[in-house]
């Protein structure tokens, strides 16, 4: 992927979800239409650019998965991978 964000973008790559009922049917994410709320990091701009024209790094990096605002991210798509990139504020938190 050729992709850079700059400052405090982050380029995720959306996770689906699996829905199983209590009866084990599995409902796979593309039966509901809602944007997806997961991701894993792929890409992160360099940081926050702060006042004194300092920059301060972002708290996310490559590889982790996180959790955002439903209705924030941008869709992109890039040899037939679709990605999202979201501020770093939109964030609400990194699984562990």
């Amino acid at each position: 992927m050729n992709l850079k964000p700059l400052y405090m973008n982050v380029i995720v790559k959306p996770l689906a979800d699996e829905t199983i009922t209590k009866f084990g049917i599995v409902i796979p994410d593309t039966v509901s239409k809602e944007k997806p709320e997961k991701g894993e990091v792929v890409a992160v701009g360099e940081g926050r650019l702060l006042d004194n024209g300092q920059i301060a790094p972002l708290k996310v990096k490559v590889g982790d998965k996180v959790m955002f605002k439903k209705y924030s991210p941008e869709a992109i798509k890039l040899d037939d991978q679709e990605y999202l990139v979201i501020k770093e504020q939109d964030i609400m938190l990194i699984f562990e």
